[in-house]
């Protein structure tokens, strides 16, 4: 009994020890005076689950987007942009600088906070346009699997701004925080500089937007 307890006090003591390559480097301990491990206990396990069904990896959506390096990461930046007539525009005239504070809002099909953002923006636009001179663009970042789900979208809403798809999802590689978490609100100053930023939407955010929009309008 006191050689068994002898036995598992080395085991432990290898084990615990063994955590650095730098210990690892210097230890002078033989290997002789550490105790061999059963050779059936190296075999694997046959209980083990293995992945064998490689039809699972056509599953796997291939990025088009450039890399960042060589994109334009500045207001209006030059991304392909897709409208629902399936018209391919650049950002570079769609978010195109004209003296006016501009709003992004980045969206998908599948967010119901995005939903509610654009609702109650929709609700109140027409007398925003009456206070206040700016532009409002939409941006679905939604993979190219849901693109008829955007056209279908837009269709329904017949929302009074205009409205795009990311067609190859690169605005998440130019914007603060690669836009995780939607929706995200942005506000653009005249110049092209982000003044406003909003992730996420709870009722009333749409108030604090558009008051940012008039202070900005009337610089």
């Amino acid at each position: 009994m006191k050689n068994l307890f002898s036995f598992f006090v080395i085991v432990l003591f290898a084990t615990f020890s063994g955590c650095s390559d730098k210990e690892n480097s210097t230890s002078t301990q033989s290997i002789d005076t550490i105790p061999k491990v059963a050779e059936a206990t190296l075999t694997p396990s046959a209980n083990i689950l293995r992945d064998t069904n490689p039809a699972r990896r056509s599953n796997m959506i291939a990025s088009t987007a450039r890399q960042k390096k060589d994109i334009n990461n500045t207001f209006p930046f030059d991304i392909s942009l897709t409208n629902a007539k399936k018209e391919i525009l650049n950002s570079e005239k769609s978010l195109m600088k004209n003296g006016k504070p501009t709003i992004v809002l980045f969206w998908l099909t599948t967010c119901y906070p995005c939903r509610m953002e654009l609702n109650a923006i929709k609700k109140v636009y027409p007398d925003w346009k009456k206070e206040a001179d700016f532009n409002l663009i939409a941006i679905s970042t939604d993979f190219k699997k849901n693109y008829n789900n955007f056209i279908k979208r837009v269709e329904k809403e017949q929302w009074p701004w205009d409205t795009f798809h990311d067609t190859n999802r690169e605005f998440r590689l130019v914007m603060p925080g690669a836009l995780n978490g939607l929706p995200q609100t942005f506000i653009f100053d005249k110049n092209g500089e982000i003044a406003y930023h909003k992730r996420k939407y709870s009722t009333g955010d749409e108030i604090k937007l558009f008051e940012k929009v008039k202070e900005l309008a009337a610089m």
